[in-house]
């Protein structure tokens, strides 16, 4: 409806016996899908109803950080539980063997930048953070563990294991599927990557072979890009991984493994492929054993390579996910049940949010409000 601006200072409803109607509405703010508006400079000293909790709530200044609160209370509204999320899956282990393939980034899911997460205070969470894949010798690396939060009021959120690396002894192996997929082995075909799940991650790239003998695999895909082709002189790079600030600063998680490099022949530079942006491992540049993928950031293994002196090696282990939970700051959040939870809180100034990171372990916890 219209809005008539009042030009006298005071109104005189002295003479009506009714009352007062105001603007009312449930207690969540527009930005998150609610009805409130939001708190600002701008309509300091507005009043409402809150149909949630039946009270009338001030927008009020609040010493320089405005917030909604009760009339009838010096506390301020508390506003619903709702969380942001962060899940990135372990990352896929390196081909191991000769000229491996990089491993892929970790499946990476956020709501950041999307409408966040209504939960429900005292209800059970199940939370899983993946481990990295691992490395067998003359063979692909193993995929990441999938990293997930999941309850009976919500769906569960699930990201994918990064795909390993295709490598062997026995002729390239291609890269394996995964949250973004592995770089293969080397070898001749242009379509022996492993291909990563859309909306978590990228494909790999494919590996390349020297019909007079030398080789180099495939980077693993990351979590903003395909993972690098290998060309016979060159191993392909680990993709990039993505940018998130959900923890107050610009990081970057889920980076691709590079490709291994057969480095015998002195007509090529010595090389191999770097990994991606957001932990992904580096291949040895003499073409021995690949980096490991960063843990908390799910980043692939790199891949084996072959050195000078022609011994079998191994590709890097992928590294361990992570789940964040960004969440308002009146709520706690406690660890039920689980085993090796590692897990740290920060607040944000800037928002008065908590951030709670968990780089390792799986079980339940629950949101309760402060006291």
């Amino acid at each position: 409806m219209a809005l008539t601006k009042v030009s006298t200072g005071v109104v005189d409803m002295s003479g009506n016996t009714g009352g007062l109607v105001i603007a009312k509405g449930n207690g969540t703010d527009v930005s998150s899908g609610g009805e409130r508006p939001t708190c600002n400079a701008t309509i300091l000293g507005s009043i409402r109803e809150n149909t949630d909790e039946n009270k009338v709530e001030v927008c009020t200044a609040n010493g320089g950080t405005p917030l909604w609160q009760f009339l009838e209370e010096a506390g301020t509204s508390v506003p619903p539980l709702t969380v942001r999320y962060l899940i990135v899956a372990g990352g896929g282990g390196g081909g191991s063997g000769f000229d491996g393939g990089g491993g892929g980034a970790g499946g990476l899911l956020t709501s950041i930048a999307a409408t966040p997460l209504p939960l429900t205070p005292n209800v059970i969470y199940t939370i899983e953070v993946g481990v990295g894949g691992t490395r067998t010798a003359d063979s692909p690396g193993g995929n990441g563990g999938d990293s997930s939060i999941n309850g009976s009021d919500i769906t569960l959120i699930s990201a994918d294991g990064g795909g390993g690396g295709g490598g062997n002894t026995g002729g390239g192996s291609a890269g394996v599927a995964g949250g973004s997929g592995g770089g293969a082995g080397y070898g001749s075909s242009t379509t022996n990557f492993g291909a990563g799940t859309s909306g978590q991650g990228n494909n790999g790239g494919y590996g390349a072979l020297n019909p007079g003998l030398y080789a180099a695999g495939g980077g693993g895909g990351g979590a903003s890009a395909v993972g690098g082709n290998a060309t016979i002189t060159v191993s392909g790079v680990g993709g990039n991984g993505l940018q998130n600030n959900i923890t107050g600063t610009n990081l970057y998680y889920a980076g691709g493994g590079g490709g291994g490099r057969d480095t015998r022949s002195s007509s090529y530079p010595n090389n191999g492929g770097g990994g991606g942006d957001g932990g992904g491992g580096s291949a040895d540049p003499n073409g021995g054993t690949g980096d490991n993928g960063n843990n908390g950031v799910g980043g692939g293994g790199a891949g084996a390579g072959v050195p000078a002196s022609v011994i079998i090696q191994l590709g890097g282990t992928g590294g361990s996910g992570v789940v964040i939970l960004r969440y308002p700051s009146f709520y706690a959040i406690t660890f039920q049940t689980g085993v090796g939870f590692i897990s740290s809180t920060a607040t944000l100034s800037a928002t008065s949010e908590k951030v709670t990171t968990i780089t390792a372990g799986s079980g339940t916890i629950t949101f309760a409000l402060i006291p």
